[in-house]
């Protein structure tokens, strides 16, 4: 599964073109994403609703599913749903989010390169940890696991 497969595909035309609004179980129904995920992104306020029903339910036009794609291809790239919410305001008042999405993105990086130095340097202890496990005495006294314990903390 590649991880473009995750991101749920939501660019169906007809979905763009019906104007009628729409409740919250066909937007789940055709967008793939379950009722109860829609129903958080809207008190997050993430989503926009139309209105209600006299019952009380969510409707939603037709853009709702441009916005659930770019919210979950966002998440995708490791933006938080807080994160998010603030490019979509930048949004609704009219502003493309693009540069503050840049640095969302540069400062995501940024810790991804750091993450891969700490697992580089994690697999290399625990390399050299694994290489003296022949070592070991059978029963060594008053330790729980020698290898463990002569490892520096760090």
């Amino acid at each position: 599964m590649t991880l473009q497969s995750q991101v749920p595909d939501l660019t169906w035309s007809s979905m763009l073109t019906q104007e009628k609004p729409k409740l919250i179980g066909a937007i789940a129904s055709e967008s793939g994403i379950p009722i109860k995920t829609i129903r958080y992104y809207d008190e997050l306020g993430l989503l926009k609703t139309c209105g209600r029903t006299e019952g009380g339910y969510r409707l939603f036009d037709s853009d709702v599913f441009v916005r659930l794609k770019f919210i979950k291809r966002a998440q995708h790239l490791g933006l938080s749903l807080s994160e998010i919410r603030e490019f979509l305001e930048v949004h609704d008042r009219g502003d493309l989010p693009c540069d503050q999405i840049k640095v969302k993105l540069e400062e995501k990086l940024e810790a991804i390169e750091e993450q891969i130095q700490q697992l580089q340097i994690l697999k290399q202890e625990l390399k050299g940890l694994l290489s003296g496990w022949e070592k070991i005495p059978e029963h060594p006294e008053e330790t729980i696991c020698p290898i463990i314990e002569r490892s520096e903390v760090v």
